[in-house]
């Protein structure tokens, strides 16, 4: 079946015509003045659209119709316990029990609950962090390395005592990474046979969990890059399979990465021209950069908007993920005034970390609405929009379960489980 993402030539275009429930990659934005109707017939306002020239003329509104119009569902953005916060806050789970869940089965819960989806999905992205990858379990175990720093000892200790202490190690563990203080002795760097193995692990679970015609296991990372806790966070997504995506390890926002997007799409350069493969970026979580998200006039680090950042920016990141656990992105009440429905979901009291509290000023670069019409401004003044983007929602679950129904929901972390207590 063709890939509805792009055209169909990859190795990677495996996405079967079942449905699920959790996340829809819609990419129809540019049917202007198009509909559909109930029984999901094509209703347009100009028939004559649906004819190409010296085609025989017809009545029947499907005929000749060759755009995707079968929706499938998944998730983009689910963090296993290879991430060091999914694992710090109690997670168990691995990419091959992520994969399994997606698919349908049952599994265990890292609280011991069996759970099961109501509905398979059609793909699904284990997106863990690609900075330290392949710590937590170093960690958790009390690997020499670990055990040899004064730091590494307190969250040994932490984590194995579970319950609050975890939670108080998982809050240490992501500030200090915010902040760039994360303990250079018990860093998991690209180049390493630790985080090689790691990531050949990720990859592996992919391959094995990838049904053609059936489920897709996209392979892919979250580059989590945080300017003194502002967030500029990127799903990085393949469209390949193992034999390409192991020829060059993922970017990392931290040494020897960098925090700076516009590095990030040199990189995925980097990758499509090593591999001859192909990657998406897809940023998140605009509400909590601080107004960084969505830049103006000039970039976080100072630098003037100019054509090559447009250009890089528009190629490299076609989708953004509007919505998810940390909040909704798309508007905010002090932005769209007269609208009521502005204020659904809105986390927007600092930054990440909230080492920065929220001001006003911030948010017109923070959220998708503005984006858009911001987009337009510079395409006026650089002939290309670097905000003309197709809008999906993700779970950013850090539990191992992509859970989205109200009914069947396991939270963002492990502690947020079902439980007497959870309200």
């Amino acid at each position: 079946m063709k890939n509805q993402l792009n055209s169909a030539h990859h190795s990677r275009v495996r996405i079967s015509q079942g449905t699920g429930f959790a996340v829809s990659l819609c990419l129809a934005l540019g049917l202007s003045q198009t509909a559909f109707s109930e029984g999901g017939g094509l209703v347009t306002d100009d028939t004559s659209s649906l004819f190409s020239a010296g085609k025989k003329e017809t009545y029947s509104p499907y005929a000749q119709r060759d755009f995707p119009d079968h929706p499938l569902w998944g998730d983009t953005h689910l963090h296993t316990a290879i991430s060091f916060d999914a694992g710090a806050f109690g997670a168990t789970l691995l990419p091959p029990d992520a994969y399994r869940f997606a698919k349908g089965e049952e599994v265990v819960s890292s609280t011991g609950m069996p759970v099961r989806l109501s509905r398979p999905l059609d793909f699904l992205v284990v997106a863990d962090h690609s900075d330290n990858m392949g710590f937590f379990p170093e960690l958790q175990s009390g690997a020499p390395f670990v055990m040899a720093s004064e730091t590494g000892r307190k969250w040994n200790a932490m984590v194995n005592a579970g319950g609050q202490e975890g939670v108080k190690a998982a809050a240490e563990m992501i500030a200090a990474f915010s902040q760039g203080k994360f303990p250079k002795e018990l860093e998991s760097l690209p180049g390493t046979s630790l985080y090689r193995n790691t990531w050949d692990d990720i990859i592996n679970a992919a391959e094995e969990a990838n049904d053609p015609g059936h489920f897709t296991a996209f392979i892919g990372y979250e580059w989590t890059s945080l300017d003194k806790g502002n967030n500029l966070h990127r799903v990085v997504v393949y469209r390949d399979n193992a034999d390409r995506a192991r020829l060059l390890e993922p970017f990392t926002a931290g040494p020897p990465g960098s925090t700076n997007p516009v590095d990030l799409w040199k990189w995925m350069d980097r990758y499509e021209e090593k591999t001859a493969g192909q990657v998406l970026a897809i940023a998140h979580n605009g509400n909590l950069s601080n107004g960084i998200m969505f830049p103006e006039t000039k970039t976080f680090k100072g630098k003037k908007l100019d054509k090559k950042y447009v250009e890089a920016r528009a190629k490299r990141e076609r989708l953004y993920e509007v919505t998810q656990i940390k909040g909704d992105g798309e508007a905010h009440p002090f932005l769209s005034r007269n609208d009521e429905f502005a204020d659904y979901e809105t986390w927007d009291q600092g930054n990440l970390d909230l080492s920065e509290l929220k001001k006003n000023e911030m948010l017109r670069g923070e959220y998708a609405r503005s984006a858009l019409k911001t987009g337009l401004q510079l395409e006026n003044k650089f002939g290309t929009n670097p905000y003309q983007f197709g809008m999906i929602g993700s779970t950013d679950s850090h539990t191992g379960l992509a859970t989205a129904e109200e009914d069947n929901f396991f939270g963002k972390h492990a502690g947020g489980e079902p439980s007497k207590d959870r309200y």
